[in-house]
């Protein structure tokens, strides 16, 4: 199957938007399709490296963003090993510790999820369940608010049960950012902290999930490549204004909005895919 240009960057853009907001992209991405009736393949063996490649963007555009955390983060962990322990050695420990659930579940259920890319009504429902599960975090947060736990601080406990959130969003129409965010402010951390903590932690599972989907584009699906690059440029331009608005937005704000808008989209979606 040719997948359009037009296509491909549609879903791209919508792949950058919806991995940052809390809507879940691959909610949205299997939805739409069986709405708006796109020429994609839709079916979860081969839908899911083409989102793979779309995610990818998104993951590129998040490392050029805090490239020079990063920088230091790599370079901490290095030291760490070395015996010098240094903060940035320590963030990279949390990251590296909030990661490991979703890896080994992820491995374990691949090919159980990998069904659920071709079920829209599923995705929409888990759209609403992601909205209540926000509204759960903004409840978490009054909790914490006065006293918030910095990033800094945070303890391996504390990145491992953030990371068991991050879980969820393996099921389409649960967002990642939601999940991990939600997860995050119930540890107490602000949600500031909890949105910057969640970009970091998307790319490490984002690139571990190219490299083993990715080359499943030249393996009977080649006519995939070119469009699912292309969307992932889409997608990683889009991400990159999307994590800057978002990282000033929760200076201010909460999950409560989109937490809504989560629930109404789900809803809609189930209407029309029912």
């Amino acid at each position: 199957m040719n997948v359009p240009l037009g296509s491909a960057a549609l879903l791209g853009i919508i792949q950058g938007f919806a991995e940052l907001f809390p809507f879940s992209s691959l909610g949205l991405l299997v939805i739409l399709p069986h709405i708006v009736h796109l020429n994609v393949p839709t079916q979860g063996a081969r839908y899911l490296p083409f989102l793979v490649a779309l995610h990818l963007g998104t993951a590129v555009a998040l490392l050029l963003l805090f490239r020079h955390e990063w920088i230091a983060v790599v370079r901490g962990w290095f030291l760490w090993l070395k015996g010098q322990h240094t903060p940035d050695g320590r963030m990279a420990w949390m990251l590296i510790w909030a990661t490991i659930p979703v890896g080994l579940v992820g491995l374990a259920l691949k090919h159980p999820l990998a069904h659920l890319f071709s079920k829209p009504l599923m995705a929409a429902i888990f759209l609403v369940v992601n909205g209540l599960l926000m509204l759960l975090g903004d409840a978490w947060h009054k909790k914490y608010r006065r006293h918030p736990l910095p990033m800094s601080q945070m303890s391996m406990g504390t990145a491992v049960k953030i990371g068991l959130f991050q879980i969820l969003a393996l099921i389409p129409g649960m967002s990642r950012s939601g999940s991990t965010m939600t997860g995050a402010v119930g540890q107490g951390l602000s949600f500031e902290d909890a949105a910057h903590f969640s970009f970091l932690l998307a790319t490490p599972i984002i690139f571990a999930a190219a490299l083993v989907e990715l080359p499943k584009l030249h393996s009977g699906t080649h006519s995939l490549m070119i469009p699912a690059l292309f969307g992932g440029v889409i997608a990683g331009i889009t991400a990159w204004l999307s994590a800057r608005f978002l990282l000033r937005y929760f200076q201010v704000h909460n999950l409560f909005r989109l937490a809504i808008i989560s629930m109404a989209v789900g809803v809609i979606g189930i209407i029309l895919v029912h």
